[in-house]
C-alpha cells in the first residue's frame, strides 16, 4: 500500500475550491432609504414600518451566495450593478470580489436618483 499522499481536493475532482460568500455592506444612502421608509410607513402602522423594514434587508441576504441572482439595473445597463425587486421595492447592489455593497432602497415605481450612477457606482 502506497503511503504517497494526495493532493488538494481540487487535483482530485477538478473543482475549483468553494467560493467564500460574499458579506453585504449597507451604504450611507441605503441605510438612509431604510429609516425613511420605515418613518413613512410608521405614521399609520409601525408594526408594519418594522415588518417591511425586516423584510427588505432579509431579501438582500442571499445575494451573498448568489450575487448575480438580481437582474441587471436597466438604468445603467452594468452587470455588476444588480437590484432586487421586493413588494414594491428596489434594492439596488453592486457585486464585488468581496461585498454586496447595497446602494440604495426606493420604491419600485421610481428612478434611480441622480448621484446613485455617479457618486455610488
Amino acid at each position: 500500500m502506497s503511503t504517497r499522499r494526495r493532493g488538494p481536493a481540487r487535483a482530485r475532482t477538478g473543482a475549483p475550491p468553494p467560493r467564500r460568500a460574499r458579506t453585504i455592506q449597507w451604504t450611507d444612502r441605503a441605510q438612509n432609504d431604510l429609516i425613511e421608509i420605515g418613518d413613512f410607513i410608521g405614521k399609520d402602522n409601525p408594526d408594519a414600518a418594522a415588518h417591511r423594514v425586516g423584510m427588505l434587508i432579509e431579501a438582500v441576504e442571499p445575494a451573498c451566495a448568489f450575487p448575480l441572482s438580481g437582474r441587471v439595473v436597466p438604468e445603467l445597463d452594468r452587470d455588476e450593478i444588480r437590484e432586487l425587486i421586493r413588494h414594491s421595492y428596489r434594492t439596488v447592489y453592486r457585486v464585488t470580489d468581496e461585498t454586496i455593497d447595497v446602494l440604495t432602497v426606493l420604491e419600485g415605481h421610481r428612478r434611480l436618483r441622480a448621484g446613485v450612477d455617479q457618486a455610488d457606482v
